[in-house]
């Protein structure tokens, strides 16, 4: 079962966070070429949003090449999702990371500081995705 959890305080619209978190378990190897989604319809019922939201979700996941139809059955990850994925997946960390680092530089922080929280953080755990 795919687990998705919307945030209501995020500014992105609902059918770009279903599409985000579905990349996010493809490149974590959650979901593994092959396997289906979940129906719209499925999908929508678990999330309690519009089937038009999933839709337009699994539509530009289609578009990336990240999902293709199944004659029949439904969408199923691509053989090429996890390699695209896992690069997007980096250039989201690495924008949120440059943002962070603007802010420290803002605030006046010497490389070698940032370095040290990076590394803190990190070994706490605290470096996770949310």
């Amino acid at each position: 079962m795919l687990l998705i959890h919307l945030n209501t305080t995020d500014e992105r619209p609902i059918y770009t966070q279903i599409a985000d978190q579905v990349k996010f378990a493809i490149a974590s190897g959650i979901l593994t070429p092959g396997v289906l989604v979940p129906s719209v319809r499925e999908l929508s019922k678990q999330l309690v949003v519009n089937p038009n939201t999933v839709a337009r979700a699994y539509r530009e996941l289609q578009s990336q090449r990240l999902l293709e139809p199944v004659r029949g059955t439904g969408l199923q990850i691509s053989e090429s999702a996890p390699d695209l994925c896992r690069t997007d997946r980096r250039e989201y960390v690495r924008r949120r990371l440059r943002l962070a680092i603007e802010e420290a530089r803002r605030s006046e922080l010497d490389p070698q500081e940032i370095e040290q929280i990076l590394r803190e953080e990190w070994s706490n755990g605290n470096g996770r995705a949310e």
